[in-house]
């Protein structure tokens, strides 16, 4: 069986396929202090609860966001897996036309998503990748990544209002039955999450433009993608483990070479 793993900011996200299919996925915190032990100990504990074994595990590749935390989940691969892993990096055939000015830029979780985008769910498409950032892709008809916008996060733009003023508070993201809201925490989550959705429909409106494909369906992927979702009908498809399915898919196809 081959493991995935998505390192990113907030989340380490994996997932175990088996001929082409997914049999569990899991998450664990991105951590700078732990440890390959901690790393192995918390993979070998969830997959054994969903009736994996480590010695299941074939191969390996990971894309990662966070480099700092690389040579720690290296190690862990190679010590409770025995696996050397692969990293999803320039050189590695992906089968994608980054049309990029310099394709060396864009980030590895950004290149697993139009992968598994355009193979699975086909151009014209834009993608959302709604996690600590927001990243948005365009995937023309040909399957060629186009290029995009990178915005913050609903959860960094909800943190900079408590980080950056003295009095507002931290609040949970969810959405006041009103917009015109009464307190003070509504007023936040209000104003975030509906400023937050109404930037998502600009950027996917002027990026449809711009494609000249009014049409474009919208493909998310990210924990906050069903906060979206709940208040616009911009988003045609949510697929939690985009990611994670393009990843494997570029295992494949260098596996094949």
């Amino acid at each position: 069986m081959i493991l995935t793993l998505d390192i990113g900011n907030t989340n380490i996200k994996a997932a175990l396929f088996d001929e082409g299919e997914m049999r569990g996925s899991w998450r664990i915190s991105t951590n700078h202090m732990y440890t390959a032990d901690e790393y192995g100990l918390m993979l070998e504990g969830l997959m054994r609860h969903d009736g994996f074994a480590l010695s299941d595990v074939t191969g390996i590749m990971i894309s990662s966001v966070v480099p700092t935390v690389n040579f720690t989940i290296e190690h862990m691969c190679r010590s409770y897996i025995g696996v050397e892993p692969r990293f999803l990096v320039p050189g590695v055939k992906t089968g994608l036309n980054i049309r990029y000015e310099n394709p060396r830029e864009l980030g590895s979780d950004r290149i697993a998503n139009a992968v598994a985008a355009a193979e699975i769910y086909g151009g014209p498409c834009i993608v959302i990748d709604f996690g600590s950032a927001t990243n948005y892709g365009a995937i023309s008809e040909k399957g060629e990544f186009l290029g995009g916008a990178i915005a913050p996060g609903i959860k960094m733009s909800a943190e900079a209002l408590y980080t950056g003023t003295a009095k507002l508070p931290r609040i949970e993201l969810v959405c006041p039955p009103s917009i015109i809201a009464r307190t003070t925490v509504t007023n936040i989550q209000a104003g975030v999450i509906h400023g937050y959705v109404g930037s998502v429909e600009h950027i996917v409106r002027t990026m449809r433009r711009e494609m000249g494909c009014p049409q474009a369906r919208v493909i998310a992927t990210g924990g906050m993608a069903r906060i979206v979702a709940a208040e616009s009908d911009v988003i045609d498809i949510i697929d939690a483990t985009l990611t994670l399915k393009g990843i494997y898919r570029i295992y494949m196809r260098n596996q094949a070479q």
